[in-house]
């Protein structure tokens, strides 16, 4: 099998074992449906009874509450079960929850594998086309998600990342494949490298960014359902860290995320003088490069002197994403211009 072979294989792989993971993380939110966040997990063999699952394995960031409450109320997850059968479902999740998480972990050792093989099979930085840029960037992202999970328990963000490894992937594999080609002769520049590098680093702090800013805002509609009818959270969003907590989250991701996108476009510009003799053209590709640096300008902006927070700051987030992505992928796709290294 050649290393061309193998890189693809590689890709194939991740994109399968990221679907497992999605359909793990998928199971562990339903296993605990109408469940409420008090119960703790079954014991397990070899375990004394008063033993249970670690508080921040099951839950966090939420105050305890008491079982009991009575017949399904408008904003429940579900009718309420019982005590047992609530501490059986919690074992259950944290069984589905930690198979998705041992799953993202193959898949980003499968991902890294297609990338590395895929640059040694070029003999170049494997950085060349659309297919080669959405599969570093989709590495970058699941490893940042991956150390940021040996830092504290965000697995409540593995449903987003899994889902958002999943369809990159396949796209990656099925749409934008392309076979390995010699670099056009713009990119032969050290800045072209840094400046993809910067690039795939703010990718994958503004992507998780953007994911818990779309969980702020289920979480969000939840507690204001939950205090309008007087009723529990229940279910694994009992379990997903409180608004603010999101929140924060999100908002030191774009803070990490903003001024390395920065530096993407000021070293994108440095090889835009080395490239084509100037530092700015208004090519389609710097212009919405420079609509997604305002936006989430905007959206620090915002939060540090109006004192947008929550939904508002959500919704700017997710606007900026979505920039971010068409910028990335729709510009080089869609729009012709000087950046258009798609390949296909």
């Amino acid at each position: 099998m050649t290393l061309a072979s193998l890189s693809a294989l590689g890709i194939v792989t991740a994109a399968v074992v990221f679907i497992l993971a999605f359909l793990s993380h998928v199971a562990e939110w339903a296993t605990l449906r109408g469940v409420d966040e008090g119960a703790s997990a079954a014991p397990v063999p070899a375990v004394p009874v008063s033993a249970a699952v670690p508080a921040e394995a099951v839950r966090v960031g939420a105050a305890p509450v008491g079982a009991g409450s009575a017949a399904q109320e408008p904003g429940n997850d579900g009718p309420e079960v019982s005590h047992g059968a609530g501490e059986a479902a919690v074992t259950r999740s944290e069984t589905w929850g930690r198979m998705g998480l041992n799953l993202t972990v193959i898949g980003a050792i499968c991902q890294l594998v297609g990338v590395v093989c895929r640059g040694l099979a070029a003999h170049r930085a494997p950085w060349g086309n659309m297919y080669e840029f959405v599969t570093t960037a989709l590495l970058f992202v699941v490893i940042a998600y991956l150390v940021l999970m040996t830092r504290q328990n965000v697995r409540w963000l593995g449903i987003g990342v899994t889902a958002l490894m999943a369809i990159g992937n396949g796209l990656a594999a099925t749409v934008l494949y392309v076979g390995i080609a010699p670099l056009v002769p713009a990119l032969h520049s050290v800045w072209f490298v840094v400046h993809i590098v910067a690039a795939c680093l703010a990718a994958a702090a503004l992507n998780v960014g953007a994911i818990a800013s779309i969980l702020f805002l289920v979480k969000s509609r939840a507690e204001h359902r939950a205090e309008r009818t007087g009723t529990p959270i229940r279910g694994f969003l009992a379990r997903v860290p409180d608004c603010r907590s999101i929140d924060n989250l999100a908002y030191r991701a774009h803070a990490f995320g903003f001024p390395i996108w920065t530096f993407t476009i000021a070293a994108g510009s440095i090889w835009a003088e080395y490239a084509w003799g100037r530092f700015w053209g208004w090519d389609p590709k710097e212009t919405w490069s420079l609509v997604t640096w305002v936006i989430y300008a905007g959206y620090l902006h915002a939060r540090a002197t109006a004192g947008w927070r929550g939904t508002r700051a959500a919704i700017v987030a997710i606007i900026g994403i979505a920039a971010f992505w068409f910028n990335f992928v729709g510009v080089n796709l869609f729009i012709s211009g000087l950046h258009s290294y798609a390949g296909i």
